[in-house]
Parts: structure tokens; sequence; C-alpha cells
């Protein structure tokens, strides 16, 4: 039963896909973590489902982008967003390590959070627009699973900047060693997915969310002295954004990688 509500609560906290409701226990999110991954491999769902339908109903390129990329705010919210635009606001403040993470529990919006953002948004839409191979989508879609394995994994393994917080809570109620290791492996599967689809774009793809997930855990470190919950909101988004211009490129240059 545990399990079962651990899913639920992540689906109630990281989505706003509709669950059933219910007082929330300590022991009830122990393998809360292990679910994440989970609202990625919906999004990915979507996202391939939806260039079907496009296919089908022959619509435009232009629909076909901005509701494609869309797709992961509808489902999450734009759960993470909030947390990118804290740590752009902090990270571009160029204060000391505790001004930041004033910066990062302050509610107000910054010049450059919006200036980020929508630079994010202009990058990502544009690869998005050139990523035409299903096989190149299929790897997208995966690569939202991959990016919240590595989340959940940073939540369990780095260091937290503070010792309040809805991460260091969740990380606290966490059984660590075993979501550790279940996130351990759904990574592992979600890769093998990607290269069993495409050795090289797999690969390209793959490497791409080490390299960013490594990135994160030092550019954390010497920015805040460690993780929080908005530094992991700003990993996924940055995760995400690496996925899909690395698989952009590749599509131009698919003849040579498939």
């Amino acid at each position: 039963m545990h399990i079962l509500k651990s899913l639920v609560i992540a689906f109630s906290i990281y989505s706003k896909i509709p669950v059933p409701q219910f007082e929330w226990k300590e022991e009830d999110m122990k393998y809360m973590l292990c679910f994440f991954p989970w609202i990625g491999a919906v999004i990915g769902v979507c996202i391939y489902l939806w260039n079907y339908l496009c296919g089908i109903y022959d619509i435009g390129k232009i629909c076909y982008t901005l509701i494609g990329t869309a797709i992961p705010l509808i489902i999450t919210g734009g759960f993470h967003v909030d947390g990118f635009m804290d740590t752009m606001d902090a990270l571009h403040s160029y204060q000391p390590k505790e001004k930041k993470l004033e910066i990062l529990k302050d509610s107000h919006i910054g010049a450059f959070a919006v200036i980020m953002l929508a630079a994010y948004g202009l990058i990502y839409i544009g690869a998005f627009s050139e990523i035409t191979d299903i096989r190149l989508l299929k790897i997208v879609g995966a690569g939202f699973f991959l990016s919240r394995c590595l989340s959940g994994i940073g939540v369990v393994s780095f260091p937290a900047a503070k010792n309040d917080g809805m991460l260091c809570r969740f990380a606290q109620s966490s059984v660590k060693n075993t979501v550790k290791w279940m996130l351990y492996l759904q990574s592992a599967a979600c890769i093998c997915f990607m290269l069993f689809t495409s050795v090289y774009a797999g690969t390209a793809v793959a490497a791409a969310a080490i390299l960013t997930f490594v990135y994160y855990y030092y550019r954390t470190r010497k920015e805040f002295g460690g993780i929080t919950g908005d530094t992991a909101g700003w990993f996924v988004l940055v995760c995400e954004g690496g996925i899909i211009v690395v698989s952009a490129v590749i599509n131009t240059f698919a003849k040579l990688v498939f």
C-alpha cells in the first residue's frame, strides 16, 4: 500500500494529472522519488502521440511545434519552471552564497529570470521544430524520463544547501539507498532504450544528460553549497533543453548517425 501511495504522491506533487487525494504520512513518502521519472514517461508518450495525430490529420508545423513544446508545461503545471527562474535570478546576482540562498526563497521575479526563461523558450522551441525523425523523437521522449531519474538521484545523493524546505523533507523521508538504486536501474533501462533506438544518437543524448548532471553538481556546490528544490527544478529544465538541442543537431546530420 505504501508503494501505491508513493506513486500517487509523486503524481500529485510533480504533475497536474488528477489522482486520488488522501492525508500524506511520512511512511507513504519513502519511495515517492522512485516514481518521479514516470511523469517524464507520460510527457514522452504524449509528445509521441501528438506527433502521430499531426501526421494523420496533416496539422501544420507551427501548431505541432508550439503545442508539442507546451505539453511538458501542461502536464507538470510548470512546476520546474519556478525553480529555473529563481535559480537564474540567484546565479546572475553574483552575490555571496548566503545572499543567493535568500534570492532563491524570494517569491518575486527578477529581470534575469524573465530574460533567461525567454531565451530558454526560444532555443527550446527552435530546436524542437527541427526534430523530425521519429527515432529521435522517441529518444527525446525517453529524455524526459532520464532527466527526472537524474534529478531524483541528486536529491538523495548530493549535499543540501539548507536543512529545511521541500527537497530536504523529501530526502529525509526517502529510504535513500533503495531509492537511489531504483533510480539507477531506471536510468540504465532508459539509456538502453535510447541505445536500442539508435546507438549513435542514444549515446550522444545520454552523454548530454549525464554531462549536465555533472555540471549541476559542481555548479550548485560552488554557487550555493549544495542543492535546493529550486536548483532541482533548474536542472530538469536545463537537462531537457540540452537533450532537445543535441537531438536537433543530430537530426541535421541524420544520415550520418542512423
